[in-house]
């Protein structure tokens, strides 16, 4: 079934181009990577940093630290643990820095500062670093590289006395304990349970029974009663510490491991190679190596004296020294729940991206949603507002129509004053008795139109009707300015709420390292813009209306004011035309005919046919003047305008809207929907 699933999965890969994921935690991180680092997230230096350093964490060996008072073995017992000698031992609280021990080709040793920096070093000058007798305030911490098996599967943690004479080494020591996978607490046998030891463990241990075990030290120095009676005792006042006590012997552990046969010829095959490396430095031809015939016949000779050795008592001494023991629970207690809790805490943390991912979406999706927002609630303001410039200035439209009104009755007053009488004649032959034919002559008094004296009396002798004019265009031109203000006024609405909006979010940031920084210069470049990419289309709408009002007032504004005096004299003469027209059928039929002077009625009548002064009450103080006009064509034009950006705004949301889901779906391990 295995190797079945093995060849469909190399088809996939192969054919179907598709990448597969195994079910370990290394599959799963590589699976939420290559979802998360899609180019679409715009993802960051920091989420692609910390997915690498997910995937070094999942394949890390677990972390088993060594921790006690001064002088309880912890080096030596470090030492058995490693079967060499490492770690320097002494009275003297010898590991002054917290000591890494991880697997290596080779034996080295790297130094990692405060400022950050490294220093490799060889194995052998690790004292100058550890032994608290010597400053070593700039050294951050220490690791040791071994190429020991044991050492592929667990990474130790060498952690300075809790006891020391250095608060920070106690400070350094509780601050790790929290991350490793196993804790081992080390004493002396004969110093187990006493108060101070008690003291300590309620300090640093009491959270972590579950992986803690208790290793007391040096029973090579007490019988097994002695031996016996500490364990119990241990077991059962400090059963909320650990979850297991095992007595040992670090030095037998020592002395027996490192000459256990495996031990000692990995440790010869180490010393050869490295023999090997520096003497073939010495020589240029690849092909001979008889330049390490001797050696080499050394180590073999070495080798085969390791195997014929008898080292039964070795054998002995390690299981009397029962280290067995505490290897048995790292690997049956330890590693299962570390395995687990990793698995655990890397899953975790997978869901922990996602939630920040989606969290800092959300305060970019914020953003355009309260925008939205903005659009939808000022638009009914702004209708209103719009409504307003209308109802403030029908007032002054109507005083502007009666003033115009007023100019109207000026000039009809004028002619009416001035249409006069004079005596006037007409002929008309007539038959007499004897068919004799004479023409006779007939006085009447006709009406005439003093155009001369209508215009001095409006325009040359008085200049009262131009002040008329000029003061109803100069009132009209104050309305048509501040309808201009107002239309500006209601813009200034939409402008200062999109300005409140903007300042806010001009600088807005990530709030997580591993967030997006691309996503967050977008939003901020087009917060910045929004003059741009928000407001220049109402502004544009606003302009073009103004001008249209302006454009409409000039035209009402130059027919009264470059031609009144023409329409004045057109209107004169259309009076006199119509009294001629009048007088001219009186003079053919007298008796059908009669001859009349115009009213006032009729007069104004026609003064206001000549101004054409339907199209000023039209423009003034119809319901659909120009003004209304005006508004009504800016409202239809504002909530064409605010649809289109509304919907601008929206498609920008809903890119963040879909970003968000497609992130919460990775959270649940669903596949996106693209």
């Amino acid at each position: 079934m295995k190797h079945l699933q093995n060849i469909v999965r190399e088809y996939k890969e192969t054919y179907l181009n598709e990448e597969l994921f195994d079910d370990t935690i290394s599959g799963e991180i590589k699976h939420k990577q290559k979802l998360l680092l899609d180019e679409k997230f715009l993802p960051s230096v920091g989420l692609k940093s910390l997915f690498n350093k997910l995937l070094r964490r999942s394949t890390y060996p677990m972390e088993v630290a060594i921790v006690g008072q001064f002088s309880s073995g912890k080096s030596t017992f470090l030492n058995a643990l490693l079967s060499k000698d490492i770690l320097p031992t002494g009275i003297t609280p010898v590991t002054s820095k917290v000591n890494y021990i991880n697997y290596s080709d080779e034996y080295k040793l790297k130094v990692t500062y405060n400022n950050g920096a490294d220093e490799y070093h060889p194995l052998e000058s690790i004292s100058n670093f550890t032994d608290q007798r010597y400053s070593m305030e700039d050294v951050k911490y220490i690791t040791l590289y071994a190429p020991m098996e044991i050492l592929k599967d667990i990474s130790f943690v060498d952690t300075p006395g809790l006891n020391s004479q250095s608060l920070s080494d106690t400070q350094v020591t509780k601050k790790i304990l929290r991350d490793v996978d196993g804790i081992i607490w080390l004493t002396l046998l004969d110093n187990a349970g006493k108060e101070s030891e008690s003291q300590v463990l309620s300090e640093y241990l009491e959270n972590f029974k579950d992986k803690s075990l208790c290793v007391l030290n040096q029973k090579d120095k007490f019988d097994s009663k002695q031996v016996e009676t500490t364990v119990g005792y241990m077991q059962m006042n400090f059963k909320d510490f650990f979850v297991q006590v095992i007595p040992i012997s670090a030095k037998q552990a020592l002395d027996s491991r490192v000459n256990q046969k495996d031990v000692l010829i990995n440790s010869a095959l180490i010393s050869m190679q490295k023999s090997f490396n520096e003497t073939s430095k010495l020589y240029k031809n690849e092909d001979d190596l008889s330049f390490f015939q001797k050696e080499f016949e050394i180590y073999s000779e070495n080798i085969k004296a390791i195997q014929n050795k008898d080292n039964s008592k070795d054998k002995e001494l390690m299981k009397e020294s029962n280290i067995s023991e505490v290897l048995d629970f790292i690997e049956n207690t330890i590693r299962p729940q570390a395995k687990a809790s990793k698995e655990y805490s890397i899953k975790k943390e997978l869901q922990d991206i996602c939630d920040i991912l989606i969290k800092e979406y959300e305060s970019i999706l914020g953003v355009y949603e309260s925008l939205v927002e903005i659009l939808k609630s000022k638009e009914s303001e702004v209708l209103v507002a719009f409504d307003s410039v209308t109802h403030k200035h029908s007032k002054a439209l109507s005083l502007t129509y009666r003033q115009m009104e007023s100019i109207v009755e000026s000039v009809r007053d004028a002619i009416y004053e001035n249409i006069k009488q004079k005596q006037s004649s007409y002929y008309k032959v007539e038959k007499g008795i004897f068919a004799q034919s004479s023409i006779k002559r007939y006085d009447y008094e006709s009406t005439y139109v003093d155009g001369e004296a209508i215009m001095s009396a409006l325009f040359y002798n008085n200049q009262s009707l131009d002040k008329q004019i000029n003061s109803a265009l100069a009132y009209s031109k104050s309305i048509e300015k501040q309808s201009s203000e107002d239309l500006k006024g209601v813009f200034r609405i939409l402008k200062y709420a999109i300005q409140l909006w903007q300042e806010p979010y001009e600088l807005i940031k990530k709030h997580r390292e591993i967030a997006s920084d691309l996503e967050f210069a977008n939003t901020r470049q087009f917060v910045s813009k929004a003059y741009e990419n928000i407001i220049l289309p109402y502004h544009r709408l606003i302009l073009t209306n103004i001008t249209y009002l302006q454009k409409n007032f000039a035209y009402f504004h130059g027919a009264f004011a470059f031609s009144y005096k023409q329409v004045t004299q057109e209107a004169i003469f259309l009076i006199q035309q119509k009294i001629d027209i009048q007088t001219t059928s009186f003079e053919k039929d007298p008796l059908k005919y009669s001859l009349s002077t115009p009213t006032s009625d009729e007069i104004m009548e026609i003064v206001k046919e000549s101004f054409s002064f339907d199209k000023v009450e039209a423009f003034l103080t119809s319901k659909r003047n120009y003004l209304f006009k005006t508004i009504e064509r800016s409202k239809e034009e504002f909530l064409e305008v605010n649809t289109q950006q509304i919907e601008y705004v929206t498609s920008k949301k809903e890119i963040y809207e879909q970003k968000i889901k497609e992130l919460k779906d990775i959270k649940l391990n669903k596949e996106s929907n693209e």
